[in-house]
């Protein structure tokens, strides 16, 4: 990385803008297929009424609220490397931070459909907004629904601001290597950038400020996700723990979104001189801290569920340990607490296999930890005679790929019409290490 000259990274960034070849159109069609599979499937639900997505009595939202607290803990991850490792200088976020700042944006728009797809009935959907309706009623705000939508809203549009201030540097260099539309469009989108003195110093001024904005909506949009679950007096659910707790799983789910991403990105683009092994390795050290707190959350869920001397408490958690979903506990442990910390061998942090062999185990488990959580206690509640299991029916598994086959189509499309990578941040770096 160090070795590279500002010409040379350049052309490397500018290099993967080229005409991409059939095998890129064919993986764009597949993904789009997944896109109208999931779009279909949810069009079938309204038209037939949300009981075919399996939204029934004692589990109501199922497989819908699990993906949208797993996608929204993805989003985080961006924001963790983009802003806070900014404020603190890190250099080693500079090749990674553009793809993360893009997983925010579109992880954010894949949560945001969600609260959409399990509302049922979508057409009533401005009963969530801050608006007063037909009635004049102005909508509860002490819902927990007005809190998802106030907080997603906020943070898609600080972390848009903040992608988007980040690539007009880059936006001016493309249209100046380009002729045509390309030229005229990245005219419109670099918003007259020139590189002046007095430009480079607003952009640095606003840079830094979206980042000590976006900052704290790390902390706070994920809590109040948390909040939806602590508001209810669900067992397992009203606890003040939520709010770390998801805040550090979703830190770690999207640190490994994060590899899982940018793994084959530096393959497929030649990126190894720019996404070197020392930055993946980083990666890997902070996710060994983020499976420790994660450990730390599961085990103080139950010491307090015992703690407590609260029966009803006790055995919702010891249902979880030793029911019939029992198995999702184990993944989410093994997953995310005790295979992370493989992460402590220095021979696995720098194989590039075992990074993305261990990425994709993290997300599996996240995405387990969130159907434990939301299954595993509305499933086993206070009252036996409601206690039933639950399976996600065709309708979700379908709405489930849509969702992940939408946010990778969106991702592949960004990698090859706008720079995947900074060039101007590690042009900094570069001047920096010379």
């Amino acid at each position: 990385m160090t070795e590279l000259t500002y010409a040379q990274i350049d052309q490397t960034v500018l290099n993967t803008l080229e005409r991409p070849r059939p095998r890129y159109w064919v993986f764009v069609a597949l993904l789009l297929c997944g896109v109208l599979l999931g779009a279909g499937a949810w069009t079938y639900q309204i038209f037939v009424g949300i009981g075919v997505g399996g939204q029934n009595i004692p589990v109501a939202w199922g497989t819908y609220l699990i993906n949208f607290v797993f996608w929204v803990g993805i989003a985080h991850s961006g924001t963790l490397i983009s802003a806070i490792l900014h404020l603190f200088r890190a250099g080693w976020r500079n090749p990674i931070a553009r793809a993360a700042e893009t997983m925010t944006v579109f992880a954010v728009c894949c949560a945001g459909l969600f609260p959409f797809i399990h509302l049922g009935r979508v057409w009533q959907v401005y009963y969530m907004l801050p608006i007063p309706n037909q009635r004049l009623l102005w909508p509860n705000f002490l819902s927990p629904l007005m809190f998802d939508v106030v907080a997603i809203s906020t943070y898609l549009t600080v972390s848009s601001l903040f992608w988007y201030t980040g690539l007009v540097p880059d936006l001016a260099v493309v249209r100046d290597r380009s002729t045509g539309l390309r030229h005229k469009i990245f005219r419109i989108l670099s918003l007259g950038w020139t590189g002046a003195h007095h430009q480079w110093l607003n952009y640095s001024r606003g840079y830094l400020f979206f980042a000590a904005l976006a900052t704290p909506l790390v902390i706070s949009v994920h809590s109040v996700v948390s909040w939806d679950f602590a508001l209810g007096i669900v067992p397992g659910w009203h606890t003040t723990i939520f709010a770390p707790y998801f805040v550090a799983g979703a830190i770690h789910s999207g640190l490994a979104m994060v590899l899982t991403l940018m793994i084959p990105l530096r393959r497929i683009f030649r990126y190894e001189a720019i996404i070197t092994l020392n930055v993946l390795e980083n990666v890997a050290k902070t996710m060994i801290l983020t499976g420790l707190i994660v450990g730390l959350a599961y085990g103080t869920e139950y010491f307090l569920a015992w703690y407590s001397h609260n029966p009803v408490e006790w055995e919702s958690f010891r249902w979880r340990a030793m029911g019939e979903y029992a198995y999702g506990l184990y993944f989410m442990v093994i997953c995310n607490v005790l295979l992370p910390s493989l992460f402590l061998v220095k021979a696995v942090r720098r194989s590039i296999r075992w990074l993305f062999a261990l990425s994709l185990v993290v997300n599996f488990g996240m995405w387990w930890e969130r159907f434990v959580i939301i299954v595993g206690g509305v499933a086993h509640d206070f009252a036996p005679h409601s206690w039933g299991l639950y399976a996600p029916r065709l309708v979700e598994y379908c709405v489930m790929v849509g969702s992940f086959s939408l946010f990778f189509f969106l991702f592949l499309l960004f990698c090859k019409h706008m720079p995947s990578v900074s060039m101007t941040e590690m042009k900094e770096t570069a001047h920096h290490a010379g």
